[in-house]
């Protein structure tokens, strides 16, 4: 592939986006396909895990987290469940988008709060209708796995939760049951309806459209503080740690977005995550070449070209029907891990949180589906030079959910055919018709910081 870089008309920046709500149906239906799933693998009772940083399995049932608290939700195989809250979320168990009878838990409630209505854990499993003989499988936001199962009796959930447990059940009935929602060869969650595609479009939208205005203002003398204070939007939540960050990064192990202000030739790392989408850059604070550090002067070359090459390949390859072993053999092929040094997967699913699973190992016989939404995340790593990125989610759609999306959703249509064309016909990429950016930004890099327009793109 022969890329260049070029100046180049940015993308179009959407304003003012309305958020799409998940509707019952699409919940109704994610019990329905959990449910199947459960009788598939003969469990009689599900619980997920939930906490601040680790409840988007308990939000993908429920429609909410249980935000400064823990909690659970006990899932049965005849359709009856249960919330097991703390003293500050009872009141959210009327709101649950799955009908739960709410029990409370004050052992989920915050250091030194009431603890009323006390009782020894197993009681609360036997007022959750938990059999003592029922096959429980447990959910939390890890497999520790390569393949679905493998590790069944490692559990990422608290120690006094899952003790408790196996106490109360019979031994051997306990497992990890998190595959079922999070494996690329069958976890429920890797496919989205049309409603689930265009409700988080909008934070992959917020995401792509913020990073592109926090690339405008970047400046010599700007502190990180004053542009990453772009990024905030819509107070709404992120999904990773905010990144603005100018030449040395976590001085005085520092991970947030410092006073330090912006110099010339410093290297620049930018990302910003919302529910749908995270968008992220790095590159350095000149305007051209011959102003990027001298000991880094081939740059371009070395390293942001084949970075690009390889980004623009995956957009190229991605598509229905392919294995996860194929596209991760395409960018070893392309950018071999031993002259650039990424370790990650060359991409992955994303959702309410920003990594989900992948399908892009070396070995994975798990392949692209219609419905499933990634993130383009391919991270190089070569001593002695700046990172590259341009990190941006997409979405796969049939014509059968494609044209749902555009009947249903005209709005989100409108934008994603804008975005298709600006990578058709202004970087020139062959993208297949199943390819639906979900950010304004996907594939607008512009390595150079200070030259707003200067990007790359496929020469024709």
């Amino acid at each position: 592939m022969d890329i260049q870089l070029t100046q180049i008309t940015p993308p179009k920046i959407h304003q003012n986006m309305q958020s799409v709500i998940l509707t019952d149906e699409t919940l109704a239906q994610r019990h329905t396909n959990f449910l199947e799933k459960m009788k598939e693998h003969q469990v009689d009772t599900a619980i997920i895990y939930a906490d601040r940083e680790h409840g988007a399995n308990f939000e993908y049932f429920t429609g909410f987290i249980p935000r400064f608290e823990e909690a659970c939700l006990v899932l049965h195989n005849n359709g009856k469940s249960y919330l097991l809250l703390g003293n500050e979320n009872l009141k959210l168990a009327s709101k649950s988008r799955v009908k739960a009878e709410a029990i409370h838990v004050p052992f989920f409630s915050l250091p030194n709060q009431p603890m009323e209505n006390e009782k020894e854990l197993a009681q609360y499993f036997k007022e959750a209708d938990i059999a003592p003989d029922s096959k429980v499988g447990l959910i939390g936001w890890k497999m520790f796995t390569s393949t679905v199962y493998e590790n069944s009796d490692l559990f990422d959930i608290p120690y006094f939760v899952v003790n408790e447990l196996k106490k109360y059940v019979a031994q051997g009935k306990v497992f990890n049951f998190s595959p079922a929602l999070l494996s690329p060869l069958e976890g429920i969650r890797t496919i989205n309806n049309a409603n689930e595609i265009t409700h988080y479009e909008y934070g992959a939208s917020l995401a792509g459209s913020r990073l592109y205005q926090a690339l405008q203002n970047i400046e010599v003398g700007k502190t990180e503080k004053e542009i990453a204070s772009i990024l905030a939007a819509d107070g709404q939540p992120n999904s990773v740690t905010t990144i603005t960050a100018a030449g040395a990064r976590f001085t005085n192990a520092i991970i947030y977005p410092r006073d330090k202000a912006i110099n010339y030739r410093d290297n620049f790392s930018i990302t910003v995550g919302y529910k749908g989408g995270l968008s992220s850059r790095a590159g350095y604070v000149v305007k051209d070449p011959e102003q990027l550090p001298e000991e880094q002067k081939d740059y371009l070359e070395r390293l942001a070209k084949p970075y690009f090459t390889a980004y623009a390949t995956w957009l190229e390859s991605i598509k229905v029907g392919q294995s996860g072993k194929d596209m991760y053999a395409i960018i070893e092929e392309v950018l071999p891990k031993e002259d650039y040094g990424w370790s990650l997967n060359p991409g992955h699913f994303t959702s309410d949180e920003e990594w989900l699973s992948s399908p892009f190992t070396k070995a994975s016989t798990a392949v692209v589906k219609s419905g499933q939404m990634y993130q383009i995340d391919i991270i190089p790593s070569v001593p002695g030079y700046a990172g590259a990125s341009c990190e941006e989610p997409i979405a796969i759609a049939d014509e059968a959910l494609q044209a749902e999306i555009k009947n249903t959703y005209p709005e989100v249509w409108e934008r994603i055919q804008t975005r298709r064309s600006y990578l058709q016909d202004v970087l020139n990429l062959s993208i297949s018709d199943e390819l639906l950016p979900l950010s304004d930004t996907v594939a607008f890099y512009t390595p150079l910081l200070l030259n707003k327009t200067l990007a790359f793109s496929k020469k024709q």
